[in-house]
């Protein structure tokens, strides 16, 4: 059994947003990255690695959130266990390749664009790129 990328019939999948109109899930430290937005936590407010692909990012993540929506449905359902499974392992896979991605873009944009400049921020890129490896690895 696949999941598709759609909700049911007539059902439109679009990522949840947040008060300040921005969609999409939260960064791993809580907050919603987005460029143009105020610094925090030393993040500079310019234009983010990921700019360039946030289309194809935003599609990719719809694509993640009907495939949970479609896990909904299979336990509504009372689908096979090991069908669900299989589910949750593409559904996982999907996410840690959206990462993988994202990391690299963030290492190509930030930290490069840091260690160019030197000094402490290049430092800290490095060490804030570095936990965000290992919070993948134990994921």
């Amino acid at each position: 059994m696949t999941v598709t990328e759609t909700g049911g019939a007539g059902e439109q999948v679009r990522p949840a947003a947040d008060d300040a109109g921005h969609t999409g899930p939260a960064a791993p430290d809580g907050h919603a990255d987005t460029a143009g937005d105020a610094p925090e936590h030393g993040h500079e407010a310019h234009q983010h690695g990921y700019a360039k692909q946030k289309d194809q990012h935003l599609k990719r993540l719809r694509r993640v959130e009907g495939q949970i929506r479609g896990l909904q449905r299979m336990v509504e359902q009372d689908v096979y266990c090991i069908d669900i499974l299989t589910q949750v392992s593409a559904g996982t896979k999907a996410l840690q390749s959206f990462a993988l991605q994202l990391l690299e873009e963030h290492l190509r944009h930030c930290v490069a664009d840091a260690a160019a400049k030197g000094g402490p921020e290049a430092d800290d890129k490095v060490a804030e790129a570095t936990a965000a490896i290992a919070r993948l690895l134990r994921s």
